[in-house]
């Protein structure tokens, strides 16, 4: 979020969608992308050289539960034709549509290399077959459980903002007074302080540890009590509120204005596409009149 005190970085995602829509978006109007389809697909060649080498990816599957009804189905279709047009066989299958054998996962008569995982289930519970296979070295899959509880575990975001915890794990003082300063304070929520949590709640941001797509997600000043008991007695961080930025956005000849947020897509260490989500609420959605992705112009 950016707002007249700064920067506040308010999540880590291992699996975030868009990258696909926006640079199609960014080419759409005229600005040159950079070759941003050859730099995703760079990603994941990457990705398969450090697991096999140089072997080669010859088929790969874009996983995702129900994948035609998703939202964001479009950006399967986008990645499909940006590996097919660099010669790799590309499938959107469910879970359901890969077929466990003894040599690895199958869709159809086609054993795939790697797979493109979009799925929510961050550590695979309800996919074993998927899990088993990416443990027993069978299957490239990235984003993996690895790299979700590296990274994007929200307790992260509590380890991140405890400057005692990461001095006695060695973190250098320079990036841990980064990390203090760009990210909201955030701590783990528990039911011992139930009644400090209420009296301060109006602070806070309450997110569920292992939630996505801002499900369960909740302002503290929103709170019902009903809602902020499952909160206490459920896994959930909470955030130092940091409220997004608004921009005018004209719709139907009249001016609105809508909170954003800014996304940036990050690989390797690198930055590779920066977008915005424009909405109305208390959190991101594809539902507001004239909301949704949008292009952000970096200047000097």
């Amino acid at each position: 979020h950016l707002n007249t005190q700064g920067a506040h970085l308010i999540e880590i995602n291992t699996n975030a969608g868009g990258a696909f829509l926006n640079a199609l978006l960014i080419e759409s109007q005229g600005v040159t992308s950079g070759g941003l389809n050859e730099t995703f697909l760079e990603m994941f060649r990457n990705e398969w050289r450090l697991a096999r080498g140089d072997a080669p990816l010859t088929t790969i599957a874009i996983v995702d539960e129900k994948p035609e009804s998703q939202y964001l189905y479009p950006e399967f279709l986008l990645a499909k034709a940006m590996f097919e047009r660099a010669g790799i066989k590309a499938h959107i299958v469910d879970p359901s549509g890969l077929q466990a054998r003894e040599e690895g996962l199958y869709a159809g008569n086609q054993k795939i290399d790697l797979i493109y995982n979009r799925l929510t289930d961050f550590s695979l519970q309800q996919f074993p077959h998927i899990r088993s296979a990416h443990e027993k070295q069978q299957v490239v899959l990235t984003p993996n459980p690895s790299h979700y509880q590296r990274y994007a575990d929200k307790s992260k975001l509590a380890w991140l903002t405890d400057s005692v915890l990461m001095r006695s794990a060695g973190v250098p003082q320079a990036s841990i007074d980064a990390l203090i300063q760009g990210i909201p304070q955030t701590k783990l929520v528990n039911a011992v302080d139930a009644e400090k949590w209420w009296a301060e709640r109006k602070q806070w941001f309450f997110k569920p540890v292992n939630g996505y797509g801002s499900k369960g997600a909740y302002r503290g000043d929103k709170l019902t009590k009903r809602v902020f008991e499952e909160i206490v007695n459920g896994e959930y961080v909470a955030q130092k509120l940091a409220v997004p930025g608004e921009r005018n956005v004209s719709l139907n000849d009249e001016i609105m204005s809508l909170k954003y947020d800014v996304r940036c897509y990050v690989y390797d260490g690198q930055i590779q596409l920066i977008a915005a989500r424009l909405y109305q609420g208390q959190t991101t959605n594809f539902r507001t009149s004239g909301g949704g992705f949008a292009m952000v112009r970096v200047t000097e």
